[in-house]
């Protein structure tokens, strides 16, 4: 949602790419606009599913209000449980081809030839924020800012936990039958 702000040049997408080229965060209030923006999309009419947003009971809290002025509901809240390590080994094992972009993995989806892109032959790379260092920091920092939001949303009556273990089969049938579906 973010990157299609910057590259569309909406005044919040030019606001964000403003924060981001200095290297620093994107305000709540910038994000929040941003999605309050993208829910009165058409496409959402029917539902929407929100990726790694909200981060912080903060940004939970101000998604509430946007919500309500915009009568909206929040009908479930998704927490995929996964231990640690095994995150760990799922990003730092990602890989980017730096031609295409196509995504591979050196456990769950290696590429024939190791360091070579099975799509266009171009060369994969792990991405800087792929690292293992980071993984962890990235993890520690969800412990302390992310966390919470378990507890905001159980207390709320929204949240449904799903085991993510297994393979990706096995965990998107959990998702759907957690869903109703």
């Amino acid at each position: 949602m973010l990157r299609a702000a910057v590259k569309s040049g909406t005044p919040l997408g030019l606001e964000a790419k403003a924060y981001m080229e200095r290297g620093a965060l994107v305000p709540d209030e910038v994000i929040i606009g941003l999605v309050r923006e993208r829910l009165q999309a058409p496409d959402c009419h029917r539902g929407y599913i929100l990726d790694g947003f909200p981060r912080t009971v903060a940004q939970a809290e101000a998604l509430e209000k946007t919500l309500g002025d915009l009568r909206l509901n929040l009908d479930h809240v998704l927490c995929l449980d996964v231990p640690s390590e095994d995150l760990v080994a799922r990003i730092a094992g990602r890989r980017t081809c730096r031609t295409c972009g196509a995504m591979s993995h050196v456990r769950f989806s290696p590429t024939k030839r190791q360091g070579v892109c099975d799509v266009c032959g171009g060369e994969t790379y792990q991405r800087d924020d792929d690292g293992e260092d980071t993984v962890r920091k990235r993890l520690a920092v969800y412990a302390e800012q992310t966390a919470p939001l378990v507890r905001f949303y159980q207390g709320r009556g929204l949240l449904r936990r799903i085991v993510g273990t297994g393979d990706v089969a096995e965990i998107f049938a959990r998702l759907v039958q957690s869903l109703g579906g």
